[in-house]
């Protein structure tokens, strides 16, 4: 029982070693020097040949479409990691070159103003019911620096110098309650004074002593006279944008908004003034106030 196992596993053995040897052989051999066993294990063996060489095929090809993928992967990671940090660039560029634009029309502005200037940086702001207040910090100390000084931006008049702490500088902003400035109108030349509206939701001021008989109309510039012993005459101060003429007395009622925008202000300048020998007509006609 034993030899006869020895023999079959023995027979098995060469059968599975023979059959490969006979593919190979047919395979290299020309059709017509084969005899028909060969033959015939060639004509068996075609299809699995066939299948083998598809399966081979398909596997190569999945393999190749894989390493292709992950190379693809791999490079879009990069492109978007590079697009990503180009973009930031692009971005940071563009800021430094309003930055830039912003600070030339500055200079542009000092030149205009008869007036020595201290530059500031606004960093932070107040809007509680009761005060609108502008916190900012020097560009470098200055002792002259004192309250009531007149703050401008590019866009305008900001407010008044309230409370100076070394480098630190609180201003009144021009629509907090407690601030006034004589204006006129750009347009026509008509009087009024503007007062700030101290409304916690809004940027707005009204416009008292504005005559009935004056033409003011909505979208007018409110700009500084000059009295008052605090702004030069000429800065915007407001644009217009109601007009309510009542039937009876002598004045109207201006509603106006900042031709700052407070929500965007950064950079401003503190006009240096001296106010010793200025005079007060405006104070007396109009009544005390701070900022005119």
């Amino acid at each position: 029982m034993g030899s006869f196992k020895r023999l079959r596993d023995t027979f098995i053995v060469v059968l599975l070693l023979s059959v490969p040897f006979f593919f190979l052989r047919a395979s290299i051999r020309n059709p017509q020097d084969m005899n028909p066993v060969v033959s015939a294990l060639s004509r068996i063996g075609a299809p699995f040949e066939f299948a083998a060489a598809a399966v081979a095929r398909t596997l190569s090809s999945a393999v190749s479409r894989y390493v292709y993928l992950v190379d693809v992967k791999q490079d879009n990671n990069r492109l978007a990691y590079e697009n990503a940090r180009l973009g930031a660039r692009v971005r940071e560029l563009e800021q430094a070159q309003q930055d830039s634009r912003r600070l030339r029309r500055l200079l542009g502005l000092r030149d205009t103003i008869p007036h020595e200037m201290v530059s500031a940086l606004v960093v932070g702001k107040d809007t509680t019911e009761f005060f609108r207040v502008a916190h900012l910090t020097l560009d470098s100390p200055h002792a002259s620096i004192r309250p009531d000084m007149p703050v401008i931006a590019l866009d305008g008049a900001v407010g008044t110098v309230q409370r100076v702490s070394g480098e630190r500088i609180d201003v009144q902003l021009t629509v907090d309650a407690g601030f006034g400035v004589d204006v006129v109108v750009e347009r026509t030349g008509a009087r009024g004074f503007v007062r700030g509206e101290g409304d916690r939701s809004r940027y707005m001021v009204r416009v008292e002593w504005a005559e009935r008989r004056d033409e003011v109309d909505v979208g007018d510039v409110l700009v500084t006279s000059g009295v008052g012993c605090r702004f030069p005459k000429g800065i915007p101060v407001a644009r217009v944008k109601s007009v309510e003429k009542k039937k009876f007395g002598v004045y109207q009622s201006l509603v106006a908004e900042p031709t700052v925008d407070f929500s965007r202000l950064q950079e401003v300048l503190i006009i240096l003034t001296d106010d010793k020998n200025c005079d007060n007509g405006a104070g007396t006609r109009r009544g005390k106030n701070k900022g005119g």
